[in-house]
């Protein structure tokens, strides 16, 4: 029997159990492709990151991010955490980390930069490996019953429920205020009936749902549900925060911006995550989107093969 080496961490906080959790296998030479299912389905994380040398040499590592139930090409706390992971190892497959990293996922290329103090990692910022994908629309009333609220408890003041993308995708819908976000629910059956309606090559449907008020826009509360991937709710969703935030900046009026958000997830689940995004829009055209965020190391263990 062999075994491999894993790290857990709590990604998107400062404070360890809380933010959303992620386990990393920081050497996954020799796994299938059914024993990286079968890592991350016995987790029941809402993702499992598994490291590989890289293809191009020029790269620091091949990632491949995996949900209970099946691969992604792309996620955002998976990326932070991992590279949060590799940036406190002596070295990398033979290569000593320095404070950029690039990492090669399904998606494309993921720049990632480490911060922290004094020569010590706490997280990292990368940048979303495609441009903004818009669409289709999405019909309010399927945003409703999947989340097991009313359609007039939905907002449209900045836009309709619509899919968004920039790596992996998701549907998007503002609701009226905290109060109707705190009380939303997943109803699997409707989940289900969204995924016939919308289907993706790639993964299930998954909903992202967010409140904002006018006074502070750029602060967001969200919370993101996936049951058809085994993910009740996440708390911490940097890829669909990072497509809201490219959104919400698309729709602006000015041809050129920047702006920074803060996303807060997972405080329903108590375990309070802060995302920060920042998107530069320039011609009128969304150009870059960065996740950053804190991590924290939870634990460490090996499993056996």
């Amino acid at each position: 029997m062999s075994s491999v080496s894993y790290a857990t961490v709590d990604v998107f906080t400062a404070e360890r159990f809380a933010g959303n959790q992620l386990a990393v296998i920081p050497d996954a030479r020799g796994l299938s492709d059914a024993q990286m299912q079968a890592i991350a389905t016995e987790f029941a994380y809402s993702e499992v990151t598994f490291v590989l040398p890289p293809e191009n040499p020029e790269n620091t590592a091949r990632v491949r991010i995996f949900t209970p139930t099946t691969e992604v090409p792309f996620a955002g706390h998976p990326n932070v955490g991992t590279a949060f992971v590799l940036g406190r190892q002596q070295e990398i497959f033979g290569r000593k980390p320095g404070q950029a990293l690039r990492f090669e996922e399904k998606a494309g290329l993921v720049e990632v930069t480490l911060l922290g103090n004094e020569g010590v990692v706490s997280g990292a910022r990368i940048i979303a490996p495609q441009t903004l994908q818009i669409g289709p629309a999405i019909d309010p009333a399927v945003i409703a019953a999947s989340a097991a609220l009313r359609s007039d408890e939905l907002s449209e003041r900045a836009h309709r429920p619509v899919r968004i993308s920039v790596g992996l995708p998701f549907a998007v819908a503002e609701v009226r205020d905290l109060a109707v976000l705190s009380k939303a629910r997943p109803n699997v059956s409707a989940f289900e009936e969204a995924n016939t309606r919308y289907p993706l090559a790639e993964d299930s449907f998954s909903l992202f749902l967010y409140a904002r008020t006018l006074e502070r826009p750029w602060y967001v509360r969200a919370r993101m549900f996936a049951p058809l991937d085994n993910v009740i709710e996440d708390p911490a969703t940097g890829s669909a925060s990072a497509a809201l935030g490219a959104y919400l900046v698309s729709l602006l009026p000015d041809a050129d911006a920047k702006v920074e958000l803060v996303i807060e997830q997972g405080v329903e689940m108590g375990r309070r995550s802060i995302i920060a995004i920042a998107v530069g829009k320039r011609g009128g055209a969304i150009r870059e989107v960065s996740i950053s965020g804190d991590c924290v190391t939870a634990m460490r263990g090996v499993i056996e093969v």
